[in-house]
């Protein structure tokens, strides 16, 4: 059970309790029930003789009784002023509002390699402090960069100029970088970010783009097209559902209960022991593949069949991909 620094931190973890709940324990019985030798346990004993709470005064640190197992025969070991380490450290509230606050501010700015891995920390995290209550919603509202304002700076322009943009612009759900010609209507803020409302000439439609997500900004020497089009409202949110989004059911485990408050749904109900069904819907359906992809087995898509299809497709052709890698590291 050594396994090197890691091992012994797992041992320094156990080894308090374990101390504290027996009485006149040999130096050897220690040993055995920890699966290492002798001389292992006092070396792990003279690093915890440097632990103890914040302040590092002699009545905050753990007291080791070297001289007991140096003069009796059996070498009995003693420790105290350890009775912080009696059980369990579990996290406050605070200090897991902390945690999921700063996972979700470094989701906002991740590549979408690293979405999965945060992801499984926040379910596993939100789990870990659950109390039987849902746990607040924590928005993360993060500084305007530089090149947001620059962006800014150059779409006000055209609006004002009356001129097209030409926008070299990043896709979340297909991991694509597009570039296309619009209309900028105008600039709007929701929730801490900022965002372009224009006529796009690639998608046939009206959208909005994050400012955040533009790699270029260029202005076109072409006035904008007239296009009847009443102001945007986002005062329930960004999301607006088209006739043509993919609508799906899914089974949400007890610590993916977010996903219902992170995401417009149009339904919730209840499955019992926290469980809940979701119904939503996406313009992208491979959006929703890939988020239960990512999820799993915390969220699973139900419906329609044809998306969950795809998603068990996906994942068989994922397993053999790893399969292969192992055959042939």
């Amino acid at each position: 059970m050594s396994g090197g620094a890691r091992g012994q931190v797992s041992r320094l973890l156990a080894l308090v309790p374990y101390l504290q709940s027996r009485t006149d324990v040999s130096l050897a019985q220690v040993a055995a029930d920890f699966g290492v030798r002798p001389e292992q346990i006092v070396q792990d004993l003279k690093v915890l003789w440097m632990c103890g709470l914040p302040g590092l005064t002699p009545d905050k640190m753990i007291e080791v009784d070297f001289e007991a197992i140096e003069d009796d025969p059996e070498g009995v070991v003693h420790i105290e002023n350890a009775e912080f380490l009696a059980r369990p450290v579990r996290l406050g509230s605070s200090e897991a509002s902390a945690l999921i606050v700063a996972l979700r501010a470094l989701s906002e700015g991740s590549p979408e390699s690293t979405q999965e891995v945060i992801d499984r920390c926040l379910v596993k995290l939100e789990e870990a402090a659950a109390t039987g209550t849902a746990m607040p919603r924590v928005e993360v509202h993060l500084p305007r960069s530089g090149t947001g304002e620059r962006h800014a700076a150059v779409l006000q322009g055209a609006i004002a100029n009356n001129q097209q943009v030409r926008l070299d612009y990043y896709v979340p759900t297909r991991d694509e970088t597009t570039q296309r010609v619009v209309d900028p209507l105008e600039l709007m803020t929701s929730d801490g970010h900022d965002y372009l409302d224009a006529w796009c000439h690639l998608a046939q439609g009206r959208r909005l783009f994050r400012l955040d997500r533009m790699y270029a900004v260029e202005v076109v020497d072409a006035p904008r097209h007239e296009h009847s089009l009443s102001p945007r409202d986002l005062s329930a949110g960004l999301f607006e559902p088209g006739p043509d989004d993919a609508v799906a059911v899914l089974h949400l485990e007890r610590h993916a209960r977010w996903v219902a408050d992170y995401y417009p749904v149009d339904a919730v109900e209840e499955l019992g022991d926290g469980r809940i069904a979701v119904t939503l819907r996406a313009g992208d359906p491979r959006w929703l593949v890939r988020l239960a992809m990512r999820l799993a087995p915390a969220v699973t898509l139900v419906e329609p069949p044809e998306l969950r299809d795809e998603v068990t497709r996906t994942a068989l052709a994922a397993l053999d991909l790893y399969g292969r890698a192992a055959a042939n590291p």
